[in-house]
């Protein structure tokens, strides 16, 4: 679904993101997404067990290819503390890349921005763990 460049591109972006926040960020790509994708994306989280962070600043940045769906969201910590046009901001930031199917430079853009916005939220502790894996889950 994702080349190689592009992945390694999106990995990049998570890392460095991390460098920034104690927010945990995670991407999920998958051919198809039946219903909502914010609903999909809500399933996604629960499974990757996104909800059990200490702080409860786990993002998802979430990717239908084929069906051109896409979401970001946030677990309760995070949506207490940001502003409501926060995932509506960086949303239509990356339509403009998913539109001309960049979708590695899109996800990299989303999560990229996303980790500058959490910084000021939840900022990158000395021996901050990485309670997530950064790496990229495929569905169907």
């Amino acid at each position: 679904m994702l080349s190689e460049e592009h992945q390694n591109l999106i990995l990049q972006a998570i890392h460095d993101a991390e460098l920034q926040t104690s927010g945990e960020i995670r991407v999920h790509v998958e051919s198809h997404c039946a219903g909502h994708p914010i609903d999909r994306a809500k399933e996604v989280f629960f499974q990757l067990g996104m909800n059990k962070t200490d702080l409860q600043n786990g993002v998802l940045v979430y990717l239908a290819i084929k069906d051109r769906k896409f979401s970001i969201i946030g677990d309760k910590g995070i949506d207490a503390k940001v502003p409501a046009e926060f995932w509506e901001t960086i949303r239509d930031e990356m339509r403009a890349y998913l539109a001309k199917n960049e979708f590695g430079a899109g996800l990299a853009h989303g999560v990229k921005r996303t980790g500058e916005v959490l910084a000021g939220f939840f900022p990158y502790q000395a021996g901050d763990v990485n309670e997530l894996s950064n790496e990229i889950s495929f569905g169907l």
